[in-house]
């Protein structure tokens, strides 16, 4: 067997595949067809492993192997599998060879990749350029992907969380480079493990996020479950607006061992699809890094769904702001008595008045609101901006205090982007959170009454004091020390003055 084969490894192999793609078509276009050719190939490594396993258990008994195979977890028809396309790699109609590759494993696995490649087009004039062009550069993707040091066999790399994590590093390397639009998909990962710590996930809960994007937020709140409660009973939902990032979500599910999500693709401010009689579906966590300050985000069509699911309530948040209808949605979604919500929003959703006002002072006096957690600049791909957990919940009859967190200052610096260490900063977040006690110039419980006074404002410099006090100055010390460096200064040119002379100048 070959030599088992490290973390850093694959990730660099794929980040050089990339390099097909640069300077051809933009990195926001290109991680479609990194990625695709990710999930294929991995699958079509599986295959083959568990297609040897069998026939070595089996032997020349084609039958039984035929048997066993149709029941692995994805089924790989013969012009699908990876290596079909890599021996066809001269093809001249390469593009259209993995596209029809595609459709035949959507074909033969409907339950679970059904569309999940319908935005993904590998014979892409518009994109990929002429025939010419478009054939060396699949060509070279596929001779990329098919570096034997790029075996993805279980028996050579192991445990799956490999392949996953190669998954969640590209979608972060594609984050860097994608400016502004990689908000669309992309939750630092130390903040996804920071949501799941605070909402605290438990076997036999329904764990949603509305804006799933690529799908971090939920495969943290998963591991959670299996590795602090030691449980694989759970459930993932999902909604996403934006189709390509839907299906990047489902393969990234599928990469991390999560066999039945149900992510639905769709508007969910406009068009939620987590439905039950025709209510909507309670969950018992719901996380989201929603887009920020959404303009558009639906107000104009409010009115026609208020009856149905009755997510505006409490008012009707401003037309070119999302942010209060996220939470309102997150919050109305969340189960009675033990619902948890957190959401990652821009600070303005903590001060401003309006419709926004009413809102948050609505959610305050419902005691729902639990605590505010501010974070540093520069922690997120596409904008500079500090940003600020909230976080609600449905099980707060014994308390009615709400604590402020002040992380901002404390971060890991990096050249791009700032982050937070999982066992530093977030490791203290969480405490802090669970131990629900002020302390000095980082967090402070406020009572609901303080929290009236301050007209519901949640800014967080209004509870939590960060000011530090400048060292007492000794004015005689000062004075003295500038009457000596004076004196030492006339000494100086005079003896400069002796010098100058005896060198006639």
């Amino acid at each position: 067997m070959t030599n088992k084969i490290s973390q850093q490894e694959i990730n660099d192999i794929l980040w050089r595949a990339c390099d097909s793609f640069r300077g051809t078509i933009d990195a926001t276009e290109y991680k479609d067809y990194i990625l695709t050719m990710l999930f294929v190939k991995y699958i079509s490594d599986v295959w083959l492993d568990h297609y040897d396993a069998y026939k070595q258990q089996y032997g020349h008994n084609e039958e039984q192997i035929r048997r066993r195979m149709e029941r692995e977890r994805f089924v790989l028809p013969a012009e699908g599998s990876f290596y079909f396309l890599y021996d066809n790699r001269e093809a001249p109609n390469l593009g259209e060879l993995i596209n029809i590759a595609l459709e035949k494993i959507e074909v033969a696995n409907k339950a679970k990749l059904t569309n999940v490649f319908r935005n993904i087009d590998f014979n892409s004039e518009a994109r990929l350029g002429n025939t010419r062009k478009r054939n060396h550069i699949l060509k070279h993707l596929l001779e990329d992907f098919g570096d034997p040091r790029l075996n993805l066999r279980p028996s050579r790399i192991g445990t799956l969380d490999v392949i996953g994590n190669a998954y969640e590093y590209l979608i972060g390397r594609f984050a860097a480079g994608a400016g502004k639009k990689a908000g669309e998909f992309y939750t630092p990962p130390e903040v996804s493990v920071l949501l799941a710590r605070l909402l605290d996930p438990k076997p036999g809960e329904r764990i949603c996020d509305p804006a799933a994007g690529s799908g971090s937020l939920l495969l943290k709140c998963g591991r959670h479950v299996r590795e602090i409660h030691k449980s694989h009973n759970y459930a993932l939902f999902g909604q996403e607006a934006i189709s390509g990032t839907w299906a990047l979500c489902m393969m990234n599910m599928f990469l991390h061992n999560e066999n039945s999500p149900r992510i639905e693709w769709g508007d969910t401010l406009l068009e939620p699809k987590l439905i039950e009689n025709d209510k909507l579906m309670k969950f018992d966590i719901v996380v989201a890094n929603p887009p920020f300050s959404l303009d558009k985000w639906g107000a104009d069509k409010a009115g026609e769904e208020a009856k149905r699911f009755n997510r505006w309530h409490r008012g009707l948040p401003p037309k070119s702001k999302g942010d209060y209808a996220f939470i309102s949605h997150m919050i109305e979604a969340s189960t009675q008595g033990t619902g948890r919500v957190g959401v990652v929003v821009p600070h303005g959703v903590l001060f401003r008045g309006g419709s926004e006002g009413m809102i948050r002072k609505a959610l305050i006096e419902e005691n729902l609101l639990d605590a505010v957690i501010g974070l540093p600049a520069n922690l997120f791909f596409g904008t500079g901006i500090p940003a600020a957990i909230l976080v609600f919940r449905r099980d707060r009859s014994k308390r009615t205090d709400v604590l402020f967190i002040d992380a901002s200052r404390e971060f890991e610096s990096g050249k791009n982007q700032n982050k937070l260490r999982e066992d530093v900063e977030v490791a203290k977040i969480a405490d802090t959170y669970r131990k629900r006690k002020s302390v000095d110039k980082y967090a402070y419980l406020a009572s609901r009454e303080e929290i009236k006074e301050n007209d519901y404002n949640l800014n967080i410099p209004r509870y939590v004091d960060t000011f530090e006090e400048e060292e007492e100055v000794d004015i005689k010390a000062v004075q003295k020390r500038i009457e000596d460096i004076e004196k030492e200064l006339v000494q100086v040119r005079g003896e400069m003055a002796k010098c100058l002379k005896e060198l006639g100048l």
